[in-house]
């Protein structure tokens, strides 16, 4: 039982039972705006719902209509969603600055200081001269 409990109480879990929650909250939305945006290219172009298109005898229609949709959701996130919150997470928390991290560069210092003190170089070669 305190491995089940574990397991529900786990952080991630929660975490992506919100996002989940979240997604199809903002799924509706999307939809939503993407009806108008093909409402307003079928007012410009005549229509936005090829559905009935059958050129040749050949019902591509929904395909095409359904292909327009799809780049309609993927403008709407990219330019609401992704590149808002890119811009966002970039101005408050931005990126370290590229180099060594500091932890790595501690580590190099102690292993040269070891080295010296020992009179090998960081190669592992002695900088004394064997003697006979």
């Amino acid at each position: 039982m305190t491995g089940f409990r574990n397991f529900i109480l786990r952080g991630n879990l929660v975490e992506l039972a919100v996002a989940f929650i979240m997604a199809t909250a903002f799924a509706a939305v999307v939809t939503a705006f993407v009806a108008i945006i093909l409402d307003l290219i079928g007012k410009a172009g005549g229509t936005a719902d090829f559905s009935n298109y059958t050129p040749g005898g050949v019902h591509v229609g929904a395909f095409i209509t359904a292909i327009i949709a799809f780049l309609v959701i993927a403008a709407v996130v990219y330019f609401l969603v992704v590149q808002p919150y890119t811009v966002a997470k970039e101005r408050w928390f931005p990126s370290p600055e590229p180099g060594t991290p500091e932890d790595v560069q501690l580590l190099t210092e102690i292993r040269d200081l070891l080295a010296r003190q020992s009179g090998t170089t960081s190669t592992g070669t002695s900088t004394t001269p064997p003697t006979v």
